[in-house]
């Protein structure tokens, strides 16, 4: 490791199956966590490359415990994390969302480590057990439409790297790759990113693997569609900018999307969405995210469709049905 640090620092970059080998050694223990904290430090001052995330994702990839749930044809949705604004959870919410409205959904995810409440952090909150049981998944998605993959249950090298990036405090390429390692590989991927140069990034990368997917920036920095601003929206067919009043929603401001201090606040608000007693710029940000992962699944629908899908599931308590079932299933394993 010493070595390939004094390499970094001296601004070289690693290329792809470097950086495959030194994650997977990572993976195996062969560094101490001052070494991985100074590794992964070096991309906190430069800007990763196309060469080095896929090497990254690679390694997880080949490491991960691998899932089959390629019958159903699902979506992940979720955001790099990484954007500091501290909002609630709206990618989960939008992934109940979805699923209401009677779409698959294989969502990935972990805990917080740059903000309070991650999506683990909020689905644990209601007394879910992670699990790697397929069968339990299966019967989730049979009944609820939505599977949960808590990341370092299936990706080991995820779990050596937790304590440094909790002590770093901070984002890192671990919250880049996340998006590109779901182990159950699903075909469409609705993706939130905190800047533009990131969004060229995965696109470039979801355009080599051949995923459909629908990628999303809000200007503001937001790492999904915030609705405090205009934002932008990449996919295989269409780069295109938005703002909110142009698809029927209020602007909100960022105290709007606040997700509190705490898991327990977080929650509450995740709880108060998907009953529909949320606050309407709370309501509007998990609706207008759901609509474009709809529109993701079926390019065919209009923007004003995917939007009247996603308001139904909220509004009919499908959303929130869909949750509970989810719990009760996901408690038992």
């Amino acid at each position: 490791m010493k070595n390939l640090l004094y390499r970094l620092f001296e601004h070289r970059n690693l290329g792809r199956d470097e950086s495959r080998e030194v994650l997977v050694r990572m993976s195996r223990g062969e560094y101490n966590e001052s070494q991985i904290a100074a590794f992964i430090t070096v991309f906190l001052m430069r800007s990763i490359t196309i060469e080095e995330l896929a090497g990254f994702r690679d390694a997880l990839l080949e490491m991960r415990v691998p899932v089959d749930l390629a019958h159903y044809d699902a979506i992940d949705i979720v955001g790099t994390g990484g954007d500091n604004k501290s909002t609630f959870n709206i990618s989960t919410a939008a992934c109940f969302t979805v699923a209401g409205a009677g779409h698959n959904v294989v969502k990935h995810g972990n805990y917080g480590s740059t903000s309070v409440s991650g999506a683990s952090n909020v689905i644990e909150q209601h007394g879910v057990k992670f699990t790697q049981d397929t069968d339990v998944m299966r019967r989730s998605l049979d009944q609820c439409n939505i599977a949960y993959l808590h990341a370092p249950l299936f990706n080991p090298a995820l779990s050596i790297v937790a304590p440094a990036r909790r002590n770093l405090g901070v984002r890192t390429f671990f919250n880049m790759l996340g998006p590109l390692v779901n182990p159950t590989l699903p075909r469409r991927q609705m993706l939130g990113v905190y800047n533009l140069k990131l969004a060229r990034l995965y696109h470039y990368l979801y355009q080599q693997a051949g995923t459909e997917f629908t990628i999303v920036n809000s200007l503001d920095g937001y790492d999904e569609i915030s609705l405090t601003s205009e934002f932008k929206v990449l996919s295989n067919s269409e780069q295109s900018m938005y703002t909110p009043e142009q698809l029927g929603f209020e602007r909100a401001v960022e105290s709007d999307l606040y997700g509190g201090q705490t898991v327990a606040e977080a929650a509450a608000i995740f709880d108060s969405v998907l009953s529909d007693t949320a606050t309407r710029p709370q309501k509007n940000a998990v609706i207008a995210n759901a609509a474009f992962a709809i529109r993701t699944i079926d390019r065919r629908l209009s923007m004003d469709d995917a939007i009247a899908q996603a308001r139904e599931s909220v509004e009919s308590g499908r959303a929130q049905q869909a949750f509970r079932k989810f719990v009760k299933i996901n408690s038992q394993s």
